[in-house]
């Protein structure tokens, strides 16, 4: 088992250091911009009141416990460092899990001497090692951004606890779908399920006299982030609710072990549906083939812009309110988003930026896709017909163009439906239209860099394609917020996405944007004429 757990470690060192270390980052980051934005306590109290009485901002944020530095850093961003916990275990679960079987790896180990449920538990010795070292992470970051020890450690073990009960969840996932694509969309729904059940349990929670603290309903103890969140760091820094974790996750493991032990290798419970014999007319191509494979994806992605586009029409006039009664509020605004508009302006681009954000994945993800049926050897397959290589990487790139379409368009329509129900300004439906079309070049340059970097390093397309969008949505997004150089944040495309918070609109970022996308996407499809497939 020991030399299963270093191979594991072995080959997932870069993929886990790269979650590890930017989830520590986030926390020291916060922490930093947080006490430097709002370091009175009447900033802070006026703001934490605004929060007890709006829902969408604690759907959004977390359980306020007081107006101090310390609860209210742990107040803004601890759902989002569980999130990252979470992410990072499911998705290690099941690369170890249903992956291995799917690939055929985990029968060559069945084939040894190693007892059947080996796999499993070096999986998840590797899984609660590394949540135990994003805690540790967590915990210096807070530390090291001014936080106290005590609360910065209570803070950490929550991060991992919720961390190790979502690697048990999705190794229980694993066993009931056929593929590594379907159990990863379920463990991920169950993340978001999580979220959204505590956000929505805040939302609906009693806030004390003083509107300075809350107690959530109910519907937030029936969620892991939840319960990591009632250990209140900094002001009760109770343990407790971290049992529930520990009850979860032993639960989920012993289903795991009992539920393993009665399929075959490769079997799943929920049984795959065969496909047609013929198919459909309309499915007789290479792009729609593509389309087939990934429409459910590009619906995901396009519910998460619709989503930041609901927020950013629905809470211009709280955020209006706020920035009156805080001024420092509407430079925090203006750190995120270059221009000179109003505060609603400045608002709806910073929101649209995170939709940029969500595009850019789609039209990465949409190429990652083509380099999985590459090393699945089903585009083998297509390609021994008189298919043309070209004619199918240009497909993906088709695909890709229209998905970023599609989640932008998503978050200005649901930007629009918000305005006509909070009776806003219409005039912002306009101006959500234009920053959602502002992403428009910075999503799209990743889809030509990605597309060459697949064709050139095929073998790190997946993982050099998500960290190029990480560190560039950073620098971008955040970089203003925690004081980066302007020639460090100049190094992510969406810095240079053209201003519409200006009373004059510079397109020449976004010029530069789509010649750089088009050059990149003509090189990659003229080098895919001359490469071999790996």
């Amino acid at each position: 088992m020991i030399t299963l757990v270093r191979h594991r470690v072995r080959r997932d060192r870069v993929q886990l250091a790269i979650w590890i270390v930017c989830t520590a980052l986030l926390a020291l980051f916060s922490a930093s911009a947080i006490d430097d934005t709002y370091g009175d306590d009447r900033e802070r109290a006026g703001i934490m009141r605004l929060a007890v009485n709006n829902p969408a901002i604690l759907l959004l944020r977390g359980l306020p416990q007081g107006a101090g530095l310390n609860a209210f850093v742990f107040f803004q961003i601890f759902t989002y460092l569980a999130l990252m916990a979470a992410l990072m275990s499911t998705f290690l679960a099941v690369r170890h899990s249903r992956a291995e079987e799917e690939s055929g790896r985990a029968e060559l180990i069945a084939a040894t001497p190693a007892a059947r449920t080996t796999p499993t538990v070096a999986t998840l010795v590797h899984g609660v090692l590394a949540n135990l070292v994003l805690g540790a992470a967590v915990a210096l970051g807070l530390v090291a951004g001014g936080m106290p020890l005590d609360g910065s450690l209570v803070a950490g073990l929550a991060t991992g606890a919720v961390g190790i009960t979502f690697l048990a969840v999705a190794l229980l996932a694993a066993q009931f779908a056929h593929t590594s694509r379907g159990a990863n969309s379920i463990a991920v729904a169950l993340v978001l399920l999580a979220f959204v059940l505590r956000g929505v349990g805040d939302a609906l929670g009693t806030p004390s006299e003083d509107q300075l603290s809350m107690t959530s309903a109910w519907p937030s103890w029936l969620s892991p982030i939840g319960w990591g969140q009632h250990v209140a760091a900094y002001t009760a820094n109770d343990l407790t609710p971290l049992l529930l974790c520990v009850a979860l996750a032993a639960v989920c493991t012993a289903a795991v072990f009992v539920l393993q032990s009665r399929r075959d290798s490769g079997a799943s419970l929920l049984p795959s549906t065969p496909g047609r014999i013929v198919a459909r007319p309309w499915l007789r191509g290479s792009f729609s083939l593509a389309w087939r494979l990934q429409w459910p994806t590009i619906v995901g992605w396009s519910i998460g812009g619709a989503v930041f586009g609901l927020i950013s029409g629905s809470l211009s006039g709280v955020i209006v309110q706020a920035a009156a009664e805080n001024p420092e509020l509407e430079g925090v605004l203006k750190s995120l988003v270059p221009g000179s508009g109003t505060v609603t302006q400045v608002l709806i681009s910073a929101m649209f930026e995170l939709v940029g954000v969500l595009a850019a994945a789609c039209a990465v993800q949409a190429v990652i896709r083509a380099r999985q049926e590459e090393s699945g050897g089903t585009a083998e397959l297509l390609l021994s017909t008189p298919l043309g290589r070209v004619r199918w990487l240009a497909d993906y790139l088709v695909l890709g163009v229209i998905a970023i379409t599609l989640v932008l368009a998503a978050g200005g329509l649901a930007s629009t439906l918000a305005v006509f129900a909070s009776g806003d300004d219409e005039a912002q439906i306009g101006e959500s239209f234009a920053a959602a079309a502002a992403q428009l070049p910075a999503a799209l340059s990743y889809l030509g860099v990605v597309a060459l970097v697949f064709v050139l390093l095929p073998s790190v397309t997946a993982a050099l394609g998500w960290a190029l969008l990480g560190v560039g949505a950073f620098l971008g997004v955040f970089g203003g917020l925690v004081g980066f150089p302007d020639w460090l944040r100049d190094l992510s495309p969406f810095t240079h996405t053209p201003s519409v918070v200006t009373d004059r609109v510079d397109l020449t970022g976004g010029y530069w944007l789509v010649a750089i996308a088009a050059v990149a996407a003509s090189v990659s499809l003229v080098l895919m004429r001359r490469r071999e497939l790996r």
